[in-house]
């Protein structure tokens, strides 16, 4: 009977290791999930990635927008998924270091039920206005706050997305007291912003620069510690005197939790490839975004850090939801 057992046991240990080892990978097209609405950054970078990807894995790369719950609807439909590595997360900070801080009720937990493969981009976030508003530095649209302190808004992708917790922490900083309004994503409040129905946002760049650059929106200051790449003339919000106010934005892409390790290097190495790549590293860069492409450890060791960071300014900021 102990023999029997045994090798049944190593049968079952075979079994599994022909399992994970997958060596036809991948055999049909893959599903990038982004937790957004179309029109944010997000989606812009999952839909090149997308493109790019395609060659490398030799199957088409599917996007697929699963947007509510500030990302929370997309982040636990690749938590629960199959971890086959046909179905795969664009992660931002909203679903993966924010929203654990943020909702009393996380559906997923995305230190556990996720699996880093790497950071794909850093961008900057982008203080911009609309061009009627009488301000072209971030002191004079401090004072225009100032003078209409029920008058002014802000907008945002959605309550206690990054935009409205920046937002929220801008007015601390400077006293304004600007009025949040929430959107269901970035598409719809930048329509707003460029209409002049909102005053303001602080978003992801790739999304808001491109209307910078035809005159649309008129850009303040970048969110980031250091001038971005691609507008080396915009000021930091700290420059323009707003001290403490210094936080980025990134991009990664994930898997479910328990997906092998040998499907993990395949998409590191696919995605690596691509960030490597003159030509789709200057197409982020044009938009705003600085391509990085590490390990998953390095990755690991960014969502760390960042959950305690933006912990520490959901506290600060008082913001709670159910």
């Amino acid at each position: 009977m102990r023999k029997m057992f045994l090798m049944a046991a190593a049968s079952l240990l075979a079994l599994a290791s022909a399992v994970h080892a997958e060596p036809g990978y991948p055999a049909k097209p893959i599903r990038l999930i982004v937790p957004f609405a179309p029109g944010g950054s997000t989606d812009v970078l999952a839909r090149l990635l997308a493109e790019a990807l395609r060659p490398e894995l030799g199957q088409p790369v599917i996007v697929e927008n699963k947007a509510g719950a500030g990302g929370n609807i997309g982040g636990d439909f690749v938590a629960k998924a199959p971890p086959d590595g046909y179905t795969l997360l664009i992660a931002a900070a909203g679903p993966t270091v924010i929203n654990p801080s943020l909702y009393a009720r996380m559906p997923y937990d995305p230190a556990k039920d996720l699996r880093p493969v790497t950071l794909l981009i850093q961008e900057p976030n982008l203080m911009a206005i609309n061009p009627k508003i009488p301000a072209k530095t971030v002191p004079e649209f401090i004072a225009y706050a100032k003078s209409r302190p029920t008058e002014v808004s802000f907008g945002s992708p959605g309550n206690g997305s990054p935009a409205h917790l920046a937002g929220e922490w801008f007015n601390q900083l400077t006293g304004t007291t600007m009025v949040h309004v929430p959107y269901k994503g970035t598409g719809p409040a930048l329509n707003d912003l460029l209409a002049g129905q909102i005053a303001m946002m602080i978003d992801n760049m790739p999304a808001l620069w491109p209307h910078v650059q035809s005159g649309k929106l008129r850009a303040l200051a970048v969110s980031t510690d250091k001038r971005a790449t691609a507008a080396p003339d915009v000021p930091t919000v700290v420059e323009s005197g707003v001290k403490g106010f210094a936080f980025g934005a990134w991009k990664g892409l994930m898997v479910p939790a328990a997906t092998p390790p040998d499907i993990v290097e395949r998409l590191h190495a696919a995605a690596t490839k691509v960030l490597a790549k003159p030509d789709f590293r200057k197409r982020l860069i044009d938009l705003g975004a600085e391509p990085v492409g590490n390990t998953p450890a390095q990755f690991a060791a960014v969502i760390k850090t960042e959950t305690a960071s933006w912990a520490a300014l959901v506290k600060s900021t008082g913001t709670k939801l159910d």
